[in-house]
């Protein structure tokens, strides 16, 4: 395929005089056309045009657009992963693995909406004779909000960027879609967006119902975020860019939900009990679950709290050995890189952090880290629990049980919180629980958190920083209400209520 470089708005291939050029890890860079606001508000006004259609077609009709999207991507399996390889230097079995979870997203949500249930159908028949004052006919569904903003993501060229969970909910829900495209992977942002577009032309959907706007500079997502007729944002990325965003919504005419996924340093608990019995075996397998994919996981376990003693000391040392074994991987950008080596540095240079091993990086290469504090050194520290986003990781050695507890209590927000326990360790256990709950969206027993099922139960989401709406999820099918809004119809005659009220 050649790559055009240019944005898709309403079912157009418009290009700029002004370009970019992508940075791929092998093959020949793209000259990618920079996004204007012109072209935002161009594919606002598409969406908003596009709405009254989009939102009013069947759960049947939508549910076969994207199946028709997810039946594209497949279609162009081979131009997709062979793209996404040289773009991101990823493997072709991950491309190829994020690929299916992709069109398994998109099938989920047909699915999902077939149903009907996310509708929340509510009906409180009218009560004419009650006294002392009758009740109206009341009935309430869920209805789409509008033309959304979505950001790709740099670290998920497929399951977080162009029809990624928040574009498939979007859709689903009934709701036009405008993507941002990261410029890490824009070639692979063309060819998905061409599948989406020819899925539109295949069932009829109106033009406007999707677009993709390359980026290029940072004019373009303040543009977006700050469109009147944008009415809602999905974003994926890093704390600051996402802050700033998060602040360009609040701060509109008519403030509109920003649902950004943020930064998470994933805390697991190692308690006595599985210490005893297996701590060579959980170093091993954390080790693995630090340096897969380079550590550019939102889930990636960057801190791990553990009681001092032999069994600790042990673990640490297994932990070494098994990323000492571990080959520098390339990372998604030189960006990305360069913030990997300087948040290295910056917590080693830490008070009270000593350096159980460290790595030399070079360029767009990530070798792993394994940090050491106390307790008490964390608690004093802020920084400490900051996002580096890459395979580094930070074990808090605490002196007893108290100490991780009032560790545990010390946590910001975090997308996940793991205990890594025996059955003797369920006192602890049942201490510890309250405060992972309120800290953490989804809480693990034994496991590790790299890998995200996407299912009606996953909650990939959190308090704040691990994102901006704490009862938002951007995996799993309830993933939909982030773009939908209760509205109640009193008395209406049948012929005006939405076809999924009568």
């Amino acid at each position: 395929m050649t790559f055009h470089g240019k944005h898709l708005i309403a079912g157009a291939w418009v290009g700029s005089g002004d370009t970019f050029s992508s940075t791929p890890v092998t093959g020949t860079p793209i000259a990618v056309s920079k996004g204007t606001p012109a072209q935002v508000d161009a594919a606002a006004q598409a969406a908003e045009a596009a709405f009254p259609a989009y939102a009013a077609t069947t759960r049947e009709t939508r549910a076969a657009f994207l199946e028709a999207i997810a039946d594209e991507i497949e279609a162009r399996g081979d131009t997709i992963t062979e793209i996404g390889t040289a773009e991101t230097g990823l493997p072709a079995g991950r491309l190829e693995g994020e690929r299916g979870r992709t069109t398994g997203q998109l099938r989920l949500f047909a699915a999902h909406i077939r149903d009907g249930a996310y509708l929340d159908r509510r009906h409180d028949e009218a009560l004419p004779d009650r006294a002392p004052l009758p009740r109206p006919d009341l009935r309430m569904m869920q209805r789409p909000t509008g033309p959304v903003a979505v950001f790709g993501a740099s670290n998920f060229p497929l399951a977080f960027s162009t029809a990624g969970g928040d574009t498939a909910s979007a859709l689903a829900a009934g709701c036009p879609v405008v993507v941002k495209g990261h410029e890490a992977h824009p070639g692979t942002a063309e060819v998905v967006a061409e599948a989406i577009h020819a899925a539109i032309e295949a069932t009829g959907m109106p033009a406007g119902t999707f677009s993709m706007i390359h980026g290029g500079s940072h004019e373009v997502g303040g543009a977006l975020v700050r469109h009147p007729l944008i009415k809602a944002v999905g974003f994926t990325g890093s704390l600051r860019g996402g802050k700033a965003l998060f602040d360009l919504c609040a701060q509109r005419p008519e403030p509109i939900p920003f649902f950004g996924e943020l930064g998470s340093i994933n805390p697991m608990f190692f308690l006595p009990a599985a210490m005893a019995s297996r701590a060579e075996e959980m170093a091993k397998g954390w080790a693995g679950s630090l340096t897969m994919g380079a550590g550019q996981f939102c889930t990636n376990p960057g801190a791990l709290v553990l009681i001092e003693g032999a069994e600790t000391e042990t673990f640490l040392a297994a932990a070494k050995e098994a990323l000492e074994a571990t080959a520098p991987q390339t990372m998604l950008t030189e960006g990305i890189a360069d913030a990997y080596r300087a948040g290295a540095e910056t917590l080693s240079s830490q008070s009270g952090v000593q350096e159980v091993m460290t790595s030399s990086c070079a360029q767009r290469n990530a070798a792993p880290y394994l940090l050491r504090t106390t307790g008490s050194a964390w608690m004093a520290n802020e920084t400490l629990g900051h996002e580096v986003f890459g395979p580094l990781g930070i074990a808090i050695v605490v002196r007893n049980e108290d100490e991780m507890l009032a560790v545990a209590k010390s946590f910001a927000g975090q997308l996940t919180a793991t205990l890594m326990m025996d059955k003797d360790d369920t006192p602890l256990a049942q201490r510890l629980l309250p405060v992972l709950e309120r800290m953490a969206g989804r809480v693990l027993a034994n496991g590790f958190p790299t890998g995200v099922e996407v299912c009606d139960a996953m909650v990939h989401g959190g308090p704040y920083p691990a994102s901006t709406n704490f009862g938002a999820t951007s995996v799993g099918t309830m993933a939909i209400r982030r773009f939908l809004r209760p509205v109640c119809y009193q008395n209406l005659p049948e012929a005006l209520l939405p076809q999924d009220l009568k």
